[in-house]
């Protein structure tokens, strides 16, 4: 079980690898939760937006595991651009799964979701409301560290411009062949630590040839070589799965790639098609950076 951990720019620590639960049914999630935390997870993460919150708290209260040594993460729904539907919203997710306090709550997208790649618009001060929002919860100690996602470089510097508290990540799809070198040299700069959601993306990675070639070098899945790359881009993975067997495979990610694959990984030709995914905004319409 890969169990490290790395430290964000308020001194939080968080597990370095992560179990996603996106497209995991609310009355399964708790099952899901607790096989992972008897497996070795400690860093469970959730959306509003999943529909799953409550589940998730479920298996987070009922797992046997003291709440302290858990890192359990949520989203600001994407369509909350102001401060008050941020501040309602980040109350119910507390009241929903049934916690004292969430150690982390990130703003989902700069976009709601009808725009994501879609429109020029950024949501500048929509953007600022929410993050207002998160820095009021934060101080009350509702929230142990707060970040945003999809921000583009452009999108953070405008929210730095008014906000108090840094975030402390940005949680972007990262993965081989969609490797946004820029974005992640920029938050590392500015000390923001960047997550991989999708960093097997979702499945796709595991159809192509060169993945699966590399990996048999190293003896490990491809799955496993792909959640071993974005960790050695310095970023948390958030692998998604309800398999008990595949997170188990997912977490045995104790190997080294080496620095001259790292850079043919790096520059894998970028991925073309998300399969069924593609009707999601974040694999489609234009990149994004």
């Amino acid at each position: 079980m890969y169990t490290n951990t790395l430290k964000l720019n308020n001194g939080v620590e968080i597990p370095q690898l992560g179990l996603g639960t996106w497209f995991i049914d609310d009355d399964k999630v708790a099952d899901a939760v607790k096989a992972a935390v008897e497996i070795g997870y400690r860093h469970i993460d959730t959306a509003q937006a999943y529909g799953n919150e409550r589940g998730v708290g479920e298996g987070v209260r009922t797992c046997g595991i003291p709440r302290e040594e858990l890192f359990v993460v949520s989203k600001v729904a994407a369509e909350h651009k102001t401060y008050e539907d941020a501040a309602r919203s980040i109350n119910e997710t507390l009241e929903k799964m049934g916690l004292d306090y969430l150690d982390m709550m990130i703003i989902h997208s700069p976009q709601p979701w009808v725009e994501v790649n879609q429109s020029e618009n950024r949501y500048v001060e929509g953007n600022r409301a929410a993050w207002k929002a998160l820095e009021d919860a934060y101080k009350a100690g509702k929230l142990k560290a707060i970040g945003v996602s999809n921000f583009q470089i452009g999108d953070i510097e405008s929210l730095m411009e008014t906000a108090e508290i840094k975030p402390m990540v940005n949680q972007i799809l990262l993965h081989i062949s969609n490797t946004d070198l820029a974005l992640l040299d920029y938050c590392r700069e500015q000390s923001i630590q960047v997550e991989a959601y999708s960093p097997i993306a979702h499945g796709e990675a595991l159809k192509n040839p060169a993945i699966a070639e590399m990996a048999k070098k190293y003896g490990v899945t491809a799955a496993q070589l792909c959640i071993r790359y974005v960790i050695e881009l310095g970023a948390v993975a958030l692998p998604k799965t309800a398999n008990p067997d595949h997170m188990a495979s997912n977490a045995a990610v104790d190997f080294t790639i080496l620095s001259e694959d790292m850079e043919t990984l790096k520059h894998t030709d970028r991925i073309a098609d998300y399969g069924e995914f593609n009707i999601f905004p974040v694999f489609s319409g234009k990149p994004l950076a």
